[in-house]
């Protein structure tokens, strides 16, 4: 009967080991609406609440270049969710402009987790995960869905 006990007690030991050095990834996604606040030092503060994976989300345009097709931003945020999770993203923006719509572009970002930044039950996650859709910079809005998959060991 030891024998049996103990043979168990070393299978859950291994296979315990076996799995604690693989990484575990989970699915992010959800929608976005954006606010777009100028600041009195000339910078850009960006405000949404969220549905989806995170609640809300509070960020900066660092840099914004205008481009033949629109602009392009770099950008930082911070994202939160409702079990006491954050991290910090460093971004890149591209922005085309909507034709016919002066003001209004298609957005795509690409979100990229800073390793120290990460909080709660987002502690240890990293990668990286895109958004797309529409803001409109005449009245300061927009929509976009975010998705990706971000992972930790």
């Amino acid at each position: 009967m030891f024998n049996k006990i103990a043979v168990a007690s070393l299978l859950v030991i291994i296979s315990t080991s076996a799995f604690s050095g693989q990484k575990v990834c989970t699915p992010i996604g959800g929608m976005a609406m954006p606010t777009f606040s100028p600041q009195d030092d000339g910078s850009v503060r960006i405000t949404a609440p969220l549905i989806g994976s995170f609640s809300a989300a509070s960020g900066t345009i660092t840099v914004q270049r205008e481009t033949k097709s629109g602009l392009e931003m770099d950008l930082n945020h911070y994202f939160l969710n409702n079990t006491g999770g954050s991290f910090h993203t460093v971004d890149h923006a591209e922005l085309t402009k909507v034709p016919g719509k002066a003001g209004n572009f298609m957005i795509e970002i690409n979100y990229s987790i800073e390793k120290e930044s990460t909080t709660g039950t987002f502690k240890g996650y990293e990668g990286d995960f895109v958004s797309y859709g529409l803001v409109d910079l005449n009245n300061m809005e927009g929509l976009v869905r975010y998705s990706g998959e971000i992972c930790k060991l």
